[in-house]
């Protein structure tokens, strides 16, 4: 689920300066994790808690959330979402904000199957984004990532996208010039799935998303969750990433890429073993 957080990451200095250009460094110093981060992570942690059947997801994700939503309170979350997060009785509140598709990857992660992916995007988006659009941009970006994980091809999962979710009939070059913000699922879950169909890696994909302008860390986030699955995340980029994370973060990420390890790609642009793998040298060389 760390291509969630690189995707973040790397789109959150662009969010309200938007840059459609693909020249662009993955990190820098105005870099920060958003609510699409810490909302992954809240997701993450709550499927690490749940039974082993996941009966109880929906009520571990409310308090994962809410738990999460009330340390990390500045992070940039959306009027009624912010309203959600401190209430003492959350209720779903009909949203079709992308903020469902930014926090379901670790759903994908987590299924053993296609269907489970769907039952647990469902579980964790019915919470808040109980709108239809809402529930249909979460359960697109689980299936992606479940059938990348599965070795599916871009075009195989390009074609289950169409058959069954959206109608994408534009390349981002046609769209750059004039996308502006949109927070719905239904107006940038495409666009962050058509930056994945047109990746030639996991860096492309994520500067690719970024490039089309709008709400730049919340495609970034989506694509790089889906990109992550399908082509494994390159070694220095992790170690670059986790340079913006603090203790708890890294905590979840830790043990949830330990549970659901994915793949990590050496110099050579081989697989060289898992996100995990990286993680853990990392913590011990630091002696955490």
């Amino acid at each position: 689920m760390i291509g969630a957080i690189i995707g973040d990451i790397a789109g959150s200095r662009f969010e309200w300066n938007n840059y459609k250009s693909k020249k662009i460094k993955l990190f820098h110093k105005r870099c920060r994790p958003t609510d699409d981060s810490i909302m992954s992570l809240a997701i993450a942690k709550a499927i690490l808690e749940s039974t082993g059947d996941f009966t109880d997801l929906s009520a571990r994700a409310v308090s994962c959330m809410q738990e999460l939503g009330r340390v990390y309170k500045n992070a940039g979350y959306g009027g009624n979402f912010y309203r959600w997060i401190f209430a003492d009785d959350p209720q779903p509140y009909n949203s079709f904000g992308n903020g469902s598709a930014m926090r379901v990857g670790p759903c994908g992660y987590a299924a053993q199957n296609l269907e489970e992916a769907k039952e647990l995007s469902a579980k964790v988006t019915k919470v808040t984004h109980n709108h239809p659009e809402g529930m249909k941009g979460a359960e697109a970006t689980a299936a992606a990532i479940f059938l990348a994980r599965e070795g599916r091809s871009r075009e195989e999962i390009r074609n289950y996208i169409l058959e069954n979710y959206y109608h994408i009939d534009f390349t981002i070059d046609q769209i750059r010039p004039k996308y502006t913000f949109d927070v719905s699922c239904q107006g940038s879950v495409p666009v962050a799935l058509e930056a994945f169909f047109e990746s030639t890696d996991f860096e492309d994909a994520i500067k690719t998303a970024i490039s089309v302008g709008g709400d730049s860390d919340t495609i970034g986030a989506i694509t790089g969750s889906i990109a992550e699955a399908y082509y494994g995340v390159p070694e220095h980029v992790i170690r670059a990433a986790i340079e913006y994370l603090d203790g708890t973060q890294m905590e979840i990420l830790y043990y949830f890429e330990e549970r659901y390890p994915s793949k990590a790609i050496g110099e050579d642009g081989e697989v060289s073993g898992t996100v995990f793998d990286v993680l853990n040298g990392l913590c011990q060389i630091s002696g955490s």
